[in-house]
């Protein structure tokens, strides 16, 4: 059985929600760490200048992107727009498109 590509794109939507449950634990533990005391700031500063941690901070943000995107995409499709399967193909190239603009501009912006 082959999916369609509406069908990758509902299924990646679901999936980048469950990452960014547990991206927000990592964001909350950051705020946490950066409000705590000046100690607690400046090690987050110097984490902030990791690498790794420049990863993880980079695919959440990649996440809430293409999760945003397609949570749009899909409370227009509820209003009754788009509804056909040519518009929905249509529709998901447009979010992954803007997705693969916006996360490269978010890496930019990161490192």
């Amino acid at each position: 059985m082959r999916l369609p590509i509406t069908a990758w794109a509902s299924i990646t939507h679901r999936a980048t929600g469950v990452f960014l449950f547990a991206g927000i634990a990592v964001l909350l533990w950051a705020l946490d760490s950066s409000l705590s005391d000046q100690a607690g700031f400046d090690a987050l500063g110097e984490m902030l200048s990791h690498p790794l941690f420049k990863l993880v901070i980079w695919a959440v943000v990649s996440a809430l992107i293409y999760h945003s995107l397609a949570g749009i995409k899909h409370l227009v499709m509820d209003m009754g727009i788009g509804e056909t399967m040519a518009a929905g193909i249509l529709g998901v190239r447009i979010v992954v498109a803007l997705s693969v603009v916006l996360i490269l501009l978010a890496g930019i912006w990161i490192w």
